[in-house]
This record gives structure tokens, C-alpha cells and sequence, in this order.
């Protein structure tokens, strides 16, 4: 059965006019976009085939390439293209938060504000949160850019930003591409390191996270700090 054939409240569509939203799965919001679907198939059934080969994981999707969508039936160019696009803005839109000056109460918070950048890299970066003396986020700094398992950070890197935008605090971290969300002797001694230099210069070190798709580690959660 085509989509057409449906209830008028089954299809996407429809369903997003009648009900919002929020009452619609992953398959119903790409098929949304794709449009229609190929002979014996409907545009929910191409997007379903998609995210089964994801175990319906959208940051797996968001990893995907042109070519690995094309691979599925129905999904040209131009439709891979709409996919891309749509979980891009939705990455960036997590981060636009940013701007609202997002105040860090809890290590959830600084997760959410970096974690877009991260969770999909296949290399190790280590960031840095700079915050007011209200905890709110005043800007984000690359600090370093590595290979797969490790990045070199650098601590005048990390505190001339800091000191330069006159920062209370900072929330450091960085990505761990494997998915082992445990620190190692060298992220604990860094830590350390970093803990102690901001406290020479008044600015408090609030958490180090170690991040991956599958979540987080906060140094500050574990009093590892």
C-alpha cells in the first residue's frame, strides 16, 4: 500500500498537521523529507530500511556520506543531500544554544553544549568551555586536534583565552573516538595539571569530561577532581 492509501492521521504529513510534531517516529520525519518512495515501496519503508542499518541510531545516521545513502533504494543524490542536511541543522541547532549564554549547573550541561561538536569525530580533540562568574557559557575554544587515541594540549593555550576574555572558570574535555569513556593516567595527570594552574591564576577548573557517543565521564561527578 502507497502512503496515499492510508488513513489521512497515518501519514506523515497529515499526521504532523493533525497532531504535531512530536507525535511522529524518526522514519515519519525523513520520510517527510524524501517524499515518496520507489516501486513497491513507500517513503516510510525506505526510511525504515535506513535506519534499521543503524539500529535506528540517529547519531549513526548523522555519520553517513552520500554515498552510503545512495546505497539504499530510492535514495538519489539529491535525496541523500536533503537527509545530510536536515540532521546538520539539527547539530547546529543543539549548539546555537551557545549563544544564549547557557549556564552550567551540572556536568549534563557542559555535555550538551559540546557534545554536537564530538560524539562523531574519528580523531581526539580536546575543548574548553570559558564561563562568567555565574557559570554562564561566554564562548568555546579548540584547544587541540590529534589522532585517534591521543591530542597534545598545551596550558598556555588552554589560559590565554581564559585570561585574555577574563574567565571565572573553565569546563574542560575531549573526545575519546573508541567509545572507552575511562580516563587514562595521562587524562588524570592533565587534569591535575590543568586544576592547579587555574587555581595559580583564579580561575576554578569545574569539570573535565571525557566524551563519545555513548555518553560521558565527568571528572567533577566521579571526585576525581
Amino acid at each position: 500500500m502507497t502512503i496515499k492509501t492510508w488513513a489521512i492521521e497515518d501519514r506523515p504529513r497529515e499526521k504532523l498537521i493533525l497532531k504535531g510534531k512530536q507525535a511522529l517516529s524518526d522514519a515519519e520525519l525523513i520520510a517527510i523529507l524524501i517524499g515518496s518512495g520507489v516501486v513497491g515501496k513507500s517513503a516510510l519503508d525506505v526510511t525504515k530500511a535506513i535506519l534499521h542499518s543503524v539500529d535506528n541510531n540517529l547519531n549513526e545516521l548523522g555519520k553517513k556520506t552520500l554515498s552510503d545513502l545512495q546505497k539504499f533504494a530510492g535514495i538519489g543524490e539529491a535525496r541523500a543531500i536533503i537527509i545530510i542536511a536536515a540532521l546538520e541543522l539539527g547539530r547546529r541547532r543543539q549548539l546555537s544554544d551557545v549563544r544564549e549564554r547557557v549556564r552550567i549547573t551540572t556536568s549534563r550541561d557542559a555535555y550538551n553544549v559540546i557534545a554536537p561538536l564530538l560524539i562523531d569525530l574519528q580523531h581526539e580533540e580536546f575543548w574548553m568551555l570559558l564561563l562568567n562568574r555565574n557559570n554562564e557559557v561566554t564562548a568555546r575554544h579548540k584547544i587541540s586536534s590529534g589522532g585517534t587515541s591521543a591530542t597534545v594540549v598545551d596550558m598556555k593555550m588552554i589560559f590565554r583565552p581564559a585570561l585574555e576574555s577574563l574567565a571565572a572558570a573553565i569546563v574542560v574535555m575531549h573526545n575519546h573516538p573508541s567509545g572507552n569513556l575511562q580516563p587514562s593516567k595521562s587524562d588524570i595527570d592533565l587534569t591535575q595539571k590543568i586544576k592547579a594552574a587555574g587555581a595559580s591564576l583564579d580561575i576554578t577548573l569545574l569539570d573535565h569530561l571525557i566524551v563519545s557517543e555513548r555518553g560521558y565521564y565527568s571528572f567533577a561527578d566521579e571526585a576525581m577532581l
